[in-house]
């Protein structure tokens, strides 16, 4: 009887042993349960940002107080990556899809002073350079302002186009009022 729990005791050990071994790189066995670590490797395809990539902050440079009714101007946006991914310009060091999708840019839409939705398709600028959590960059966006004169709210996101804006994933827009005049 002895021998046989002395068996089985053994058995369990060699088991035990070589689950912890078959965990792999990037796997911990600690009581907290398993963690993986993030790869730094970068795409080797053009993809979507995780969830957790979609956090940015938005910041327009002395945007206009006002403008003439359909006229063109150029707004500085300086944008942040807080996110705790890489963010890739063209979603991969190397992206020769001929559709833009995947790239990460800078877009503005046109609100009424109550958030109605005027035009959502104006201005887009794509980010010049590859950013790491916590860089910033600034970006010229082409603007033009709504054909009506009136008082709008000129709203600038982050994009990665076709996959989704940031603030439908939760990342906040900047947002200036803009009166519009004749």
């Amino acid at each position: 009887m002895q021998m046989k729990a002395w068996v089985l005791l053994a058995a369990v050990a060699t088991i035990t042993s070589f689950s912890a071994c078959s965990k792999g790189p990037g796997v911990s066995s600690s009581n907290a349960g398993p963690t993986v670590q993030k790869s730094t490797a970068p795409p080797s395809e053009p993809s979507a940002l995780p969830s957790s990539g979609f956090r940015a902050t938005i910041t327009l440079v002395d945007p206009p107080d006002k403008l003439r009714a359909g006229q063109k101007e150029t707004v500085r946006v300086k944008i942040k990556n807080n996110s705790d991914v890489k963010w890739w310009a063209r979603g991969a060091p190397v992206n020769t899809r001929s559709d833009n999708k995947f790239y990460i840019a800078a877009g503005n839409r046109w609100l009424k002073p109550e958030g109605a939705l005027v035009t959502n398709m104006d201005g887009r600028y794509g980010i010049g350079k590859d950013l790491a959590p916590g860089e910033e960059t600034e970006v010229p966006l082409a603007i033009t302002a709504p054909a009506e004169p009136g008082e709008y709210i000129l709203e600038v996101d982050v994009v990665q186009e076709g996959v989704a804006w940031f603030s439908d994933k939760g990342s906040p827009t900047a947002r200036t009022k803009i009166a519009v005049v004749k």
